[in-house]
Parts: C-alpha cells; structure tokens; sequence
C-alpha cells in the first residue's frame, strides 16, 4: 500500500502509524508515529505540492501543468497552507548581543530581556 491508497482510505482523518519496517532489514519498529503533515493532504494537493516544489516554486510553470490561471495557483496554495502547522524558523538568541538587539527593535520587553541575559534560575 502507499501514502495514496492509506490517504484516500482515511479521507483525511487524523491517522496513527502504529508499526514501520525497515525494507532492506526487516527490523520492525513498533509504537506511535504521527505522519508528516503533508500525509494528511489528500491526493491531489500531495500532487499539487510536490509539483510546486519540483517547478521551484514557479507559480508561471504551475499555471502551465495545471492549465489554471495565477489567482487559481495562489487561492490553492493559500488552501493547502491554512491546512498546515508552520515551523518558526527564526533561531533563538544565541548570545547577549542578540538579546538587546531584540530589545531595541521592540520585539520583547525590556523584562523578557532580563530574563533572557540571566538565564534558567
């Protein structure tokens, strides 16, 4: 079976993978694994994202494979998006530097700063 088949047996209900095996071993691994976000996707827009990923992210070229317009392309993509949990990719502080230069910009308090500088307690 692959991710097509288990996505259109589930019709897009939240789903566990309870046992994985390794092909090449045969190891086993049995517990509880939350699918990757884009497994939740039906069929089609796994299709639609993977052939955004393959065209660069070329809103031009998916215009041309789907033989949809640009407000078609975008109105899907902002569908699928509002379908997905977003990492926040900005890293953490890494030094005092960092921390004031947060301050200044006013994206923390001036209290939040101080406990960043001085760390777990």
């Amino acid at each position: 079976m692959d991710w097509q088949e288990l996505t259109d047996l589930t019709r897009g209900q939240p789903f566990v993978v309870e046992r994985v095996r390794l092909v090449g071993s045969g190891v086993a691994i049995e517990g509880q694994f939350e699918p990757p976000q884009l497994a939740a996707l039906d069929v089609d827009d796994q299709v639609f994202i993977a052939a955004f990923v393959r065209s660069h992210g070329s809103i031009k070229e998916m215009e041309r494979i789907f033989g949809v317009s640009y407000p078609t392309v975008k109105a899907r993509l902002k569908r699928i998006a509002e379908r997905l949990d977003f990492v926040d990719t900005a890293p953490a502080p890494t030094g005092a530097a960092e921390v004031v230069e947060r301050l200044r910009r006013g994206e923390i308090s001036a209290q939040e700063a101080l406990a960043e500088l001085e760390g777990p307690r």
